[in-house]
């Protein structure tokens, strides 16, 4: 069980969520930073349509139905748990382990530095997941 700090600055969701997936699977508790950062490839209206499509699902009268965040750290860590088996007891434990922080959060400078990154190259339509939230609100 080790535990890591993943940097999600410019990094694509995908790809980073993947890493992040596995290595929560792995047995690590994983801690990430910059989630307001992060790149979701494709045009934004079309994110945030998909969004409030599901939003507008549990409306009606139901006290369940499907919520969405209004945050950028709870909305990464929503989108990274339908790349876990959350049917599964393993997938649930997996998901406990998982933190996510808007900027650096509670962590110093050293340990910043030493924090894992992805150097990807950006697709030709992206949004951050801060743009998505802004026009979620």
């Amino acid at each position: 069980m080790e535990h890591r700090i993943v940097n999600v600055d410019n990094a694509i969701l995908g790809r980073a969520g993947s890493y992040i997936a596995k290595e929560l699977l792995k047995g690590n508790s994983v801690d990430v930073i910059n989630s307001e950062k992060i790149i979701v490839s494709g045009r934004k209206e079309l994110i945030v349509e998909k969004i409030l499509k599901k939003r507008r699902m549990g409306r009606g009268g139901s006290l369940k139905g499907p919520t969405y965040i209004r945050k950028s750290d709870r909305l990464l860590k929503r989108m990274l748990r339908g790349m876990l088996p959350w049917d599964k007891t393993k997938g649930r434990e997996a998901y406990k382990r998982l933190k996510c922080y808007v900027a650096n959060g509670r962590f110093k400078d050293e340990e910043i530095k030493n924090a894992i990154t992805f150097d990807h190259q950006k697709p030709f339509r992206y949004t951050t997941m801060k743009e998505i939230v802004e026009a979620l609100e």
